[in-house]
């Protein structure tokens, strides 16, 4: 029983050349996928339901790849099949409809917790989990950002087990490459692991070692890494100057600011920057409430005028939502809007391998967006289903 999404301005996420905006079309949907575009004066028969999208974008679903929490849960605090039900729920109301649930560096048993979960919410078909992002804890200390440093460890063969055991949907790991091999990298991705740098004093050198041996993507450019300087490109040139790797970036206003997100966005190869919302659990939550304050290894997290900190002004995440990110991009960076919604749904897509996501086209996976002017959303289809 086929549905038809007409009568709406369809973005279909690609990069090539030609028309990327389709009015005068039905987008056809059956169970989880997308079966056709057609005109829409010519619906196939097997048509048994019509949406109008009265007008609205219609865009390919968003796709968070860093996101620690979201509806007052936080997913270190309980790794559980519910904490991710939750978390899915707040970040759809801003677009995701895919993201990655984060662990911020926790006991390994704690992370073992948080693969069991990811893989019970996948069989169990929780709304929008994919997978899981490990940020940690083989980071370095010296650039350990909010994370707690006591928790941080050297990957062993019990280390390297365990976070290659996810069963069900992607992993990804962020680590500090100069405290490990660039043998244990390549063994990462040979195991189907994403391997992302983070948290990290590598130099120019050893980011370029880790990126021959497969390291594929930068958590959070410009924060926690080697800054480019004049003399020592450090981790962030070897970011920008490599043309196969991927760059995560955070657009709130806090992280970076917005002139050095535009020079890193005309640096980089085209299609490699990814936004991501580093989320903690205040997203989705009222700003009046006085709830957007949380605690994160026994300190108090505040939020003061969507700037998340601890008491002595380090940053702890975000209060970013996707669509925010996507508006934020186009409004205080100045990048087109097409290009901002690839930022966030394309390109995420293609970061994690997932060929049936980030784009709306026929065989792919129905997850979509209504967005409206404004930027909020009017409905959302994750596989194929409405909230």
């Amino acid at each position: 029983m086929a549905t038809a999404l007409v009568n709406g301005k369809v973005f279909l996420g690609k990069q090539e050349a030609g028309e990327h905006w389709l009015t005068n079309h039905a987008v056809i949907i059956d169970g989880e996928k997308i079966i056709a575009l057609c005109a829409a004066d010519n619906l196939p028969a097997s048509v048994t339901a019509i949406i109008d999208l009265q007008n609205q974008r219609l865009i390919p679903g968003l796709i968070d790849t860093q996101v620690n929490g979201g509806g007052g849960v936080l997913f270190n605090d309980a790794p559980t099949v519910e904490t991710l039900r939750v978390m899915g729920e707040a970040h759809r109301q801003f677009g995701t409809t895919g993201f990655y649930p984060t662990l911020i560096s926790d006991d390994l048993s704690v992370v073992a917790k948080a693969i069991a979960a990811v893989e019970q919410a996948i069989a169990e078909k929780v709304p929008g989990v994919l997978g899981i992002h490990l940020e940690g804890p083989f980071l370095n200390p010296e650039r350990k950002g909010v994370h707690d440093a006591s928790k941080f460890k050297i990957i062993d063969e019990a280390a390297f087990e365990l976070l290659t055991s996810l069963n069900a949907g992607k992993t990804l790991i962020t680590i500090a490459p100069e405290l490990t091999t660039p043998e244990m990298i390549a063994r990462f991705v040979k195991a189907g692991v994403v391997v992302a740098a983070g948290h990290s004093a590598a130099n120019y050198e050893q980011t370029k070692t880790a990126l021959a041996a497969g390291l594929s993507s930068f958590t959070h450019l410009f924060n926690a890494m080697q800054p480019l300087t004049s003399r020592e490109p450090g981790m962030v040139g070897a970011a920008l100057e490599d043309a196969n790797s991927w760059c995560g970036i955070i657009v709130d206003g806090f992280h970076v600011h917005p002139a050095s997100l535009k020079v890193a966005h005309q640096a980089k190869a085209a299609g490699k920057m990814v936004l991501v919302t580093d989320a903690m659990p205040s997203v989705g939550l009222d700003e009046h409430s006085g709830a957007k304050h949380f605690m994160l290894n026994g300190e108090l997290i505040r939020c003061e005028n969507g700037k998340l900190s601890t008491a002595s002004g380090t940053l702890a995440g975000s209060d970013l939502d996707m669509l925010a990110a996507v508006k934020n991009t186009v409004e205080l960076v100045g990048i087109e809007l097409d290009e901002a919604i690839r930022m966030a749904s394309t390109y995420p897509a293609a970061l994690m391998g997932e060929s049936e996501l980030g784009a709306i086209k026929t065989g792919y996976t129905a997850s979509m967006v209504l967005m409206d002017e404004d930027y909020h959303v009017v409905r959302s289809w994750i596989n194929g289903s409405e909230a």
